[in-house]
């Protein structure tokens, strides 16, 4: 409190003051020699144990402010350090819960996976096993096929396979002349039309030996189809179509009236034919009559019982045909099946088959279009 004032400054009344407060009797207080210390000397010394002694006082007002805030400090780190501890411990427990399911998940996705490569491998042996049955099953069946082809192409009307039909005795007394669809044919004329297998059995009906039938290779056409066969196409420009396509193909589509795009729709596989029921023939749309008739071809203009029609593509429009016109149009259509089924690798024949086939239904379409075909007995 005294450090703004300069010394000497200190009037009388308020030394006067401090002297009474200080020392109530100044007068009467002497040195330690016996003699009296002046007034001013004595205040002077009173100021500075006044000063020092409110220095120490503020001092240790610090220090004890300076202590107190210290320890609410350090109260306050000991606090925090129990919480972070706290926290510690906390994450700790959920690292070692976090292990202790990666391990578990760990170990049970190996069980798993073991349990699916074994279920896997059960699967596989069973498909493999599957597989290999079904891949006898149909060498079964191909074999059966092929067997009932064979007894097919070797029946003819004229000579009749035994199996086929078990009933007809092998004595051979019905003579050599043969009743057919309300004609009389004689049986010298049954070699025109050979089967493609080359292997006939005897006739049992005829007392005279059936022909039997050979046939040789034509080289040209073979070489043809070889070269076709290594890049299967339906495409005219090759060797082996063009052939088909101008000797076989074009003559058995040929008809007098040519309005119905039928080589295109056969081409395209979009031909559909279908009976046509004869209580419904009387009542016919006049659209249909005039694609033909009942009982007129559209496509030869022949005055003929038409018992199916053809459809091309998605026209609305049917055309009545004949069952002359059928079995042409029909036999292309097997051609080109059988032409699609080699293109898609369905027919798992060596080459020399298919070519066979192939010729035999060149040789239906070369029949078919020389007039002659099936009619159902019914």
């Amino acid at each position: 409190p005294w450090s703004g004032v300069p010394p000497g400054s200190v009037s009388l009344s308020s030394s006067n003051s401090l002297r009474k407060y200080l020392d109530p009797e100044p007068e009467s207080r002497v040195e330690g020699g016996g003699q009296a210390v002046p007034t001013s000397a004595r205040e002077h010394g009173d100021l500075s144990r006044l000063r020092s002694s409110s220095l120490e006082i503020r001092e240790k007002e610090i220090r004890e402010k300076g202590s107190e805030i210290l320890r609410e400090q350090l109260d306050a780190a000991k606090r925090e350090l129990k919480l972070k501890d706290k926290e510690c411990e906390r994450l700790s427990q959920v690292r070692n819960q976090l292990e202790q399911e990666l391990e578990e998940l760990t170990a049970s996705l190996f069980e798993e996976a073991h349990k699916m490569v074994r279920e896997a491998n059960v699967k596989q042996a069973a498909a493999e096993k599957q597989l290999k049955e079904a891949q006898g099953k149909i060498d079964v069946l191909q074999a059966e096929v092929t067997a009932l082809k064979t007894l097919v192409l070797t029946s003819t009307p004229s000579s009749p396979n035994r199996q086929l039909h078990p009933q007809l005795q092998p004595s051979g007394t019905r003579g050599a002349y043969k009743h057919v669809g309300g004609h009389i044919r004689n049986k010298s004329a049954s070699g025109a039309f050979p089967s493609s297998t080359g292997k006939p059995e005897p006739s049992s009906v005829s007392v005279q030996p059936a022909a039997k039938e050979d046939r040789e290779m034509d080289s040209v056409l073979y070489a043809e189809f070889l070269m076709w066969r290594e890049h299967p196409s339906l495409d005219r420009s090759s060797a082996f179509l063009s052939r088909i396509y101008r000797e076989d193909i074009g003559p058995c589509l040929s008809f007098t009236r040519s309005e119905a795009s039928i080589s295109l729709a056969v081409e395209n596989n979009s031909l559909t034919i279908e009976p046509v029921a004869m209580s419904a023939l009387p009542m016919v749309k006049a659209s249909a009559i005039e694609c033909g008739g009942p009982k007129k071809c559209a496509l030869s203009g022949v005055s003929r019982l038409c018992r199916h029609r053809i459809k091309l593509g998605d026209k609305g429009s049917y055309y009545y045909i004949s069952p002359s016109s059928r079995a042409r149009i029909t036999a292309v259509c097997n051609f080109f099946t059988y032409i699609r089924y080699i293109q898609q690798g369905l027919v798992r024949h060596d080459a020399e088959q298919m070519f066979w086939e192939v010729m035999r239904l060149r040789r239906e379409m070369t029949v078919a279009k020389l007039g002659f075909y099936l009619t159902d007995q019914g």
